[in-house]
């Protein structure tokens, strides 16, 4: 772990230079992340971490505004980072980078709940423009994946389908997978619509026919109204 400048834990007043941690196994990218930013007036690097534990760790005690981090991390990666932060450090804003493109890799890092998503590609220039958007309350992501973000608002069932049961054990996921079912949508379609893998839609139909008890597509579809509808009279 590599702190590079002591800092209060304390949230900064408003109007005072926004902290950031930094986190990255590779030495080289942090050095150019934090080059960077030193030479933006508006931040201050309080920490730098090399794996997800470390920047874990860091976030609980700095409090940083915001924490800047590649997603293929050591021990925790990028996104259960950001998952966990929700519970343990929610005021820390997270902005994902990569290497690659990977649209699916995207849309799990926004449900997780980062406020932005860089390619690598982009430049270490654009890093200080979206740091500043999210401390803004902006969304810092690409317009590809705002198209895709836009698209998926299209394909949400209107009106009275779409609906979730108060109580079901059923994630929120698996719900999505299976409202596509209700509509007799392929496994093909699903994972395109979904951004994930047909394995993985294979994987979440099957664990919905074990939580609800049934044994093919169509009793799980109707197992699923008879919940909605339930849950709809309560």
């Amino acid at each position: 772990m590599h702190v590079v400048q002591r800092t209060e834990p304390e949230a900064s007043v408003e109007g005072s230079r926004l902290r950031v941690v930094i986190a990255d196994p590779d030495p080289l990218a942090r050095r150019a992340i934090r080059d960077e930013l030193q030479q933006l007036p508006r931040f201050v690097v309080a920490a730098e971490a090399t794996d997800g534990v470390e920047a874990l760790e860091l976030c609980r005690h700095y409090r940083p505004e915001l924490l800047i981090t590649e997603a293929v991390l050591p021990r925790i990666d990028g996104v259960e980072l950001t998952r966990r932060l929700a519970t343990d450090a929610p005021g820390v804003q997270v902005l994902l980078f990569a290497v690659s493109a990977d649209p699916e890799l995207e849309m799990r890092a926004l449900r997780a709940g980062a406020q932005g998503f860089l390619r690598k590609a982009v430049g270490i220039a654009a890093v200080g423009p979206s740091l500043s958007a999210i401390a803004r309350g902006e969304a810092a992501v690409s317009r590809a994946l705002t198209m895709r973000l836009i698209e998926r608002l299209r394909q949400v069932p209107e009106a009275g389908r779409g609906v979730r049961p108060v109580r079901s054990n059923l994630t929120t996921r698996e719900w999505e997978v299976l409202d596509m079912l209700v509509t007799g949508e392929s496994v093909s379609a699903i994972a395109q619509t979904l951004y994930l893998s047909q394995d993985t839609v294979y994987s979440h139909t099957k664990s919905i026919m074990r939580k609800l008890g049934v044994g093919n597509r169509h009793d799980a579809v109707e197992a699923a109204e008879r919940l909605v509808g339930l849950s709809l009279s309560a």
